[in-house]
């Protein structure tokens, strides 16, 4: 049976994704597993993150802080798509 409670998937969260391998390399972290030990996480959970799972604001702020980035710049060239307004 499939599950029919499935959340629909944010193109955004990819590009985030994305971002945050660039950044993680650019910093000298070869591999992720490198940064999720600095960060205290298990491999397979920062693997999942690079992957475009869907995390909470504080990690983000940890792992910028970790790789020194401020979230202005994390966030450079991610852009949300217009909203569509109803008239």
């Amino acid at each position: 049976m499939e599950e029919q409670s499935k959340k629909p998937e944010l193109p955004e969260l990819k590009l985030i994704a994305a971002r945050l391998k660039e950044i993680r390399k650019t910093k000298g972290y070869t591999n992720y597993e490198h940064i999720a030990f600095d960060l205290g996480m298990s491999r397979s959970a920062y693997w999942r993150l690079e992957s475009g799972a869907n995390f909470e604001l504080k990690t983000l702020i940890h792992i910028c802080r970790i790789l020194d980035v401020t979230l202005e710049d994390f966030f450079r060239g991610i852009y949300l798509p217009d909203s569509k307004k109803e008239s």
